[in-house]
C-alpha cells in the first residue's frame, strides 16, 4: 500500500519506491531507500511529514503515492 495509508505516528518500511529514475534518484537522495523505516510524524490535507533517519521531511501527496510500505 502507499505510504500515504500510514497513520501519523506509524513506523512503517518501504518495500518499493515507483516513478521515474530521476524521482526514485532524489527520493533517495531525501534518505528514501527500500529496507528503510520512516515515521510518520503528521499529516495534513494529505501532505505527510516523515522522520527519515535523522531528520524530518515534508512530502505531497503525490510524492508519499510512489513510496510502497
Amino acid at each position: 500500500m502507499p505510504l500515504t495509508m500510514a497513520k501519523p505516528g506509524e513506523t512503517v518500511i518501504i518495500r518499493k519506491i515507483t516513478g521515474k529514475d530521476e524521482v526514485r534518484q532524489h527520493l533517495a537522495e531525501l534518505g528514501f531507500v527500500v529496507d528503510s523505516a520512516v515515521t510518520v510524524v503528521s499529516e495534513l490535507a494529505g501532505n505527510l511529514i516523515l522522520q527519515v533517519k535523522d531528520s524530518r521531511v515534508a512530502l505531497d501527496r503525490s510524492m508519499a503515492n510512489r513510496i510502497m510500505i
